[in-house]
């Protein structure tokens, strides 16, 4: 159902002993837009491993040109999706595991946290901060700043499964399920910093797929065992997750979320790029209550 190839491996130039022992994970599907600039500011981990779905650009020439070892993966639904299938399938060299994406880039403040904050006995997972680029501009409003579990020990954290029946059409990775930690977290200091957008064409593509998915999950009666609680009272993601379901469940709900980033949340102190990206994310929000919709007349 799902198969993989390991491309040649070319070698690290930075000095073994600069090397921050850490395996990071890439997911990718023609990005050669976002790579050169992701992987650049890795130069110094040891391990990255960039998982790609067929790539018809140079994504795959980037990845090797820069050191990184280069694996396919074909998706054909269900679980687990590309970043738990890289976490469970392949030979992981590090103790620690920070998952990136291709728009994602690690600063050097954040590299020598990490490497103190491994040192650390007691914890085995950390939230990174994203710091949000939208069409080149830093969001600072908008409720545009949110926090990961991006970077875990192997084998002590994993993706919560909260749709077992998936297709292609919901996109091949992991879109808004979170890596549930089985033990103690904690929060870094310095962010990630995040180029959501390449362009406009290829944000409107990626979120219908994300929509197909999320309509799919909402829609649901029951959740998955190991899912990751909603509560108000939680962390930051389970907070989003608890006021999501109650948003979604009002009329026009689409209007009030935008209305809540771009007026309450001070959007508009982003200027152009922070309408542009309320409007966006209340129309992704209307879209999927379409398709929850069309979901329950399809079974009525």
């Amino acid at each position: 159902m799902i198969e993989a190839k390991s491309a040649e491996v070319i070698s690290q130039a930075t000095e073994p002993s600069r090397l921050l022992p850490v395996t990071v994970i890439i997911p990718v599907r023609n990005e050669a837009g976002n790579l050169p600039r992701c992987l650049e500011s890795l130069r110094e981990v040891a391990e990255v491993l960039v998982i790609d779905s067929q790539s018809a650009d140079e994504t795959c020439a980037i990845a090797e040109s820069f050191g990184a070892h280069v694996v396919q993966f074909r998706y054909h639904g269900g679980w687990p999706k590309k970043r738990q299938w890289a976490m469970d399938t392949l030979p992981i060299a590090h103790d620690w595991i920070l998952l990136l994406d291709a728009d994602e880039v690690m600063t050097p403040e954040l590299s020598r946290e990490i490497q103190k904050a491994i040192q650390n006995p007691d914890v085995i997972g950390y939230r990174i901060r994203l710091q949000l680029y939208f069409l080149g501009k830093l969001l600072r409003h908008c409720d545009a700043s949110f926090w990961k579990l991006s970077l875990f020990r192997k084998g002590q954290a994993r993706f919560e499964c909260r749709l077992k029946d998936q297709d292609a059409s919901m996109a091949d990775m992991e879109i808004h399920e979170h890596v549930v930690a089985d033990g103690p977290t904690a929060d870094l200091r310095n962010p990630l910093v995040h180029h959501n957008v390449e362009s406009l064409s290829r944000y409107i593509q990626k979120h219908d797929e994300y929509s197909n998915w999320e309509a799919r999950v909402l829609s649901r009666v029951d959740k998955n065992s190991g899912e990751m609680e909603a509560s108000l009272f939680g962390t930051q993601a389970q907070r989003r997750r608890w006021l999501k379901r109650k948003l979604y469940r009002l009329p026009g709900s689409p209007v009030l979320l935008f209305l809540y980033r771009y007026c309450f949340c001070l959007g508009f102190l982003d200027g152009v790029a922070g309408l542009i990206y309320c409007t966006f994310q209340a129309v992704q929000m209307f879209h999927t209550k379409a398709k929850i919709y069309e979901l329950r007349n399809a079974r009525s």
